[in-house]
């Protein structure tokens, strides 16, 4: 006879996700985010306040940047431990649909919970419904599925049985790793049903090492000992497989350079001999010169994105292959590669034991030396000039001069994401970036969400204006929980980074600056005031040395500080870099534009998007 015990579906939920374990004896899921409305504050919040320390619940500002917060966790954990975030019907929901998406793109877990509509329809249409006219079944949840892995609404308290383990099951897959979003009507939520007891026994996830076919690593391995300039791009899949050590015993065994993505930057120390700095876009001198003339790209744990891959035009030598080593299909396949499906940790194993004693040819290690020379050069403090404002390579160089072994440099959208990635020379594990998605107003979330993660490291946040007026309230939650980050906050007076793209791409400097706006004032924006004003310690830095005290101050604080720097918008870092493909309007304009459709069409004639 089964034994069973009657809980509410909310209690149910959170009793199960309380003892969903991993490996390592810890929770998998490790609390809840969460901002409670008229849809979820009965059910869920009841039930979260009566699981208590068992399921711990937080307290967050914004939907969106709660989830943010969850999803640096998740990056910074590797992926072995996630956040729940729940929210009310409405527009707590929608708030939430692009954090999903920017955890679908990085293939980062999180547990969605918002509240929906009642299952019995009685009360409808209830505060805050969207009704669709031609069917009845959508709410505004309905909104996720595009953007979640998995996606199920709870009308029934048993249905818990199944999505609850389908959704597990999703969260800890390394192939299929990705959000989850679980709509739980809110009548539901208080609905009474007899769970079996066994339901509730703990359970330890374990995330899988899927194993390569022997045959695509020896189809791989032939294609690397034919190869004279081979190279690897290392992303995201380096770090979430564990495998950095892996890579760089592999890189030195077969005389192989690498470079790295924006998610595998940090995989291996920038003092590498190996580490060529970065591809594309973004990408280093040294890193794209080697990448030209590569005729052999093996891709372990990328998606190819366009700024890695310069919108194809980066990998320019016409006899090149590709290679790529990823645990999704998905990803394996694309632009014609070879595929290699499988861990990355796995893979490199089998691929180096097939090559055995195998050494590429003779890598030009010069230009390696050259590009350290010049990032030294474009990040060194400026010289003292009256009314001169440092660049945001300057302000990288202050922060590298006093960044220890244990510095996270973060970041996520405009200006800084390029900068960093070309020019910070991060220690192993010392870079965090959310590109997949490049959404602003990560940054302040994303800095909680890896310090609560790796209370260990040093997290020094870098955010524009721009991306902090988005999204900065988070910062107030920081202050509250004493979770202690640096930000270091350039003013540029606006967009930077795109008012940048408009003029490379023939336009006439409009709507990103204060200066082009239509506005009758620009405003003088304090952001130290701002920063106070929500509890955290917050000064300006008037210089370049300035800057550089301030950090090391910081250090010995238990709340955020905010350090306001002003910086001139105009100047990219002007040097690495590579050409991206941004549509330029192919009629009309003035000369600008002409110039500017001339230079897209001759790039566009050099890509090179499948073999």
């Amino acid at each position: 006879m089964t034994t069973t015990i009657r809980l509410t579906a909310a209690q149910a939920m959170m009793r199960w996700l309380s003892v969903q374990m991993t490996e390592e004896g810890t929770r998998f899921i490790d609390g809840v985010w969460a901002i409670f409305g008229h849809g979820n504050v009965a059910g869920i919040g009841e039930a979260l306040h009566g699981i208590g320390d068992a399921l711990p619940t937080w307290r967050g500002q914004n939907e969106q940047t709660m989830a943010h917060a969850a999803i640096a966790y998740a990056k910074t954990k590797r992926r072995r431990q996630a956040h729940a975030v729940t929210s009310s019907i409405g527009p707590g929901a929608t708030n939430m649909v692009t954090a999903a998406a920017l955890a679908h793109v990085n293939r980062l877990p999180v547990l969605f919970i918002p509240g929906d509509v009642f299952a019995s329809r009685r009360p409808d249409p209830v505060l805050q419904q969207i009704e669709d006219f031609d069917d009845g079944t959508i709410s505004a949840n309905d909104c996720f599925r595009p953007v979640v892995r998995y996606f199920d609404r709870i009308s029934r308290p048993e249905h818990l049985l199944t999505c609850l383990p389908r959704a597990m099951a999703v969260m800890t897959d390394p192939a299929n790793c990705g959000p989850v979003c679980l709509a739980f009507c809110q009548d539901v939520q208080a609905e009474a049903f007899d769970f079996p007891e066994s339901f509730f026994a703990p359970k330890i996830w374990r995330i899988r090492r899927p194993e390569p076919d022997p045959r695509e690593v020896d189809d791989v391995a032939a294609m690397i000992r034919a190869a004279k300039v081979p190279v690897i791009v290392a992303g995201g899949g380096v770090v979430y497989s564990g495998a950095e050590a892996d890579l760089a015993r592999f890189a030195r065994a077969h005389n192989i350079p690498f470079v790295e993505t924006q998610a595998g930057k940090g995989a291996t120390a920038a003092s590498d001999a190996f580490n060529f700095g970065s591809p594309g876009v973004t990408g280093s001198a040294s890193g794209n010169a080697l990448c030209a003339k590569a005729d052999l790209v093996i891709g372990v744990g990328t998606r190819f994105q366009d700024f890695t891959t310069g919108s194809w035009t980066v990998f320019a030598n016409p006899a090149r292959r590709l290679v790529s080593i990823n645990l999704a299909g998905h990803d394996a396949t694309k632009h014609g590669a070879v595929p290699v499906v499988g861990d990355a940790k796995a893979v490199l194993a089998k691929l180096s034991a097939a090559l055995g004693g195998h050494r590429a040819p003779a890598f030009d290690a010069v230009s390696r030396v050259e590009w350290q020379a010049v990032v030294r050069r474009v990040t060194a403090a400026p010289e003292a000039e009256a009314n001169a404002l440092p660049t945001d390579a300057q302000v990288i160089g202050a922060v590298q001069r006093v960044a220890t072994e244990r510095t996270v440099a973060m970041c996520a959208a405009g200006t800084m994401p390029g900068a960093l990635q070309v020019l910070w020379q991060a220690a192993a594990g010392g870079y965090h970036m959310e590109y997949g998605y490049s959404c602003m107003g990560y940054e302040i979330a994303g800095a909680m969400g890896i310090k609560l993660a790796a209370p260990q490291k040093e997290v020094i946040c870098f955010v524009g204006d721009g991306s902090y007026m988005m999204a900065n309230s988070e910062l107030a939650t920081a202050v509250m929980r004493r979770v202690a980050f640096t930000v270091v906050l350039t003013d540029n007076r606006g967009y930077g980074c795109i008012n940048r793209l408009q003029i490379d791409c023939g336009g006439a400097e409009f709507n990103n600056l204060y200066a082009s706006s239509n506005v009758e004032v620009q405003p003088g924006i304090d952001f130290v005031a701002h920063a106070r004003a929500m509890g955290a310690h917050a000064e300006k830095a008037d210089s370049i040395a300035d800057l550089e005290a301030k950090i090391v101050a910081a250090r010995g604080r238990d709340i955020p500080s905010v350090i306001v720097i002003d910086t001139d918008p105009v100047p990219g870092t002007g040097v690495g870099g590579h050409w991206w493909d941004v549509a330029v309007p192919e009629a009309g304009g003035p000369e600008r534009l002409e110039t500017a459709r001339r230079k897209h069409g001759e790039n566009a004639a050099r890509q090179r998007a499948w073999d």
